[in-house]
């Protein structure tokens, strides 16, 4: 094999969680297969640091990758891969995985195994476990193309420890002309320093049991503060004003993978659990003792959530000090 490679984002030049968390899993199966890992950055950023993480070598393509163009991301990526030569590629199920992936794989005559949670090494081959009908069932994916290509959603492995090393940075050329002309206009970053609920390890989210956004903002929002989590929503609290669509979990929201989920006031109807039914620890907060989300749960807390979130705020306030 000529190795595995992963993409490793970066925003500002500084690496997210889920470049160290696939190149933590990446060694594990280049290990399995006998082979080498390596990754790949678009633009700007520290990439020698990857060999903490077990990079041997880092093709990095130059250019100014700040504001997202399709077609630019695509030619940077199929440059980097076709000169890496790799066999496996992973790349995570962000944004990029979601729009450009799927092209990079029909640009290079491909599979794709898409939003993996697992990944193995059998008989030879990366196998990857998916969630399908909104995770009601699993299936394992083999890609006999090469590279075969897996995006994975993020918090599906652990974060590796750096063991100290330097990669060899190898640049790469690319045609990164688009017979499309974006120009861009204006850029605005998000008012909430939260974790993007994609990549977040601990989300709460509300329902419309919150009865208003005043509500949703007084119990939810400083329930999530107090345990470092990012805020989520129902689709049924997004529509009823009470947060924001960016918040939104579920089948027409974002889909997330936290290692904790608390889910207060939310029934948990079919679209909603199809965005987080994949978390490690559910805990729901209904008076319903017999809402579906119960059927899902890891702790289930029959209980007015006026009363509970409260409770709950004050408590990990005073354990983790917030």
């Amino acid at each position: 094999m000529s190795g595995i490679l992963v993409l490793a984002e970066h925003e500002g030049g500084q690496f997210k969680k889920t470049a160290t968390e696939l190149l933590g899993k990446g060694k594990e199966l280049a290990a399995a297969l006998g082979t080498e890992l390596n990754a790949v950055v678009l633009g700007d950023a520290p990439a020698s640091e990857l060999g903490a993480f077990g990079a041997a070598k880092v093709y990095q393509v130059g250019g100014d990758f700040s504001s997202y163009a399709t077609l630019q991301i695509v030619a940077a990526l199929a440059a980097a891969v076709k000169q890496a030569q790799a066999d496996v590629f992973l790349t995570p199920a962000t944004y990029t995985g979601k729009d450009a992936i799927p092209r990079l794989a029909a640009r290079l005559g491909t599979g794709q195994g898409s939003d993996c949670t697992d990944l193995r090494v059998e008989g030879g081959h990366v196998i990857a476990r998916r969630p399908m009908y909104a995770g009601k069932a699993y299936a394992d994916v083999r890609i006999d193309g090469k590279p075969a290509i897996f995006t994975v959603r993020p918090n599906s492995f652990g974060q590796p420890s750096p063991a100290g090393g330097s990669a060899e940075v190898i640049a790469v050329q690319a045609d990164l002309a688009s017979p499309i002309e974006v120009q861009l206009v204006e850029r605005r970053k998000p008012e909430a320093a939260e974790v993007d609920l994609t990549e977040a390890e601990r989300i709460v989210s509300g329902g419309r049991s919150l009865k208003s956004k005043e509500n949703f903002d007084s119990v939810i929002r400083p329930l999530a503060a107090s345990l470092h989590a990012t805020t989520g929503a129902s689709r049924a609290a997004v529509d009823a004003g009470y947060a924001d669509h960016s918040e939104q979990v579920g089948q027409t929201g974002k889909t997330v993978n936290p290692v904790l989920y608390i889910a207060c006031g939310i029934s948990g109807a079919i679209q909603h659990l199809a965005g987080m039914r994949t978390s490690k620890v559910i805990v729901a907060i209904n008076t319903d003792p017999d809402a579906p989300i119960f059927e899902h749960t890891t702790y289930g807390i029959v209980e007015d959530l006026f009363e509970v979130c409260p409770m709950l705020t004050e408590a990990f306030n005073k354990e983790l000090g917030t």
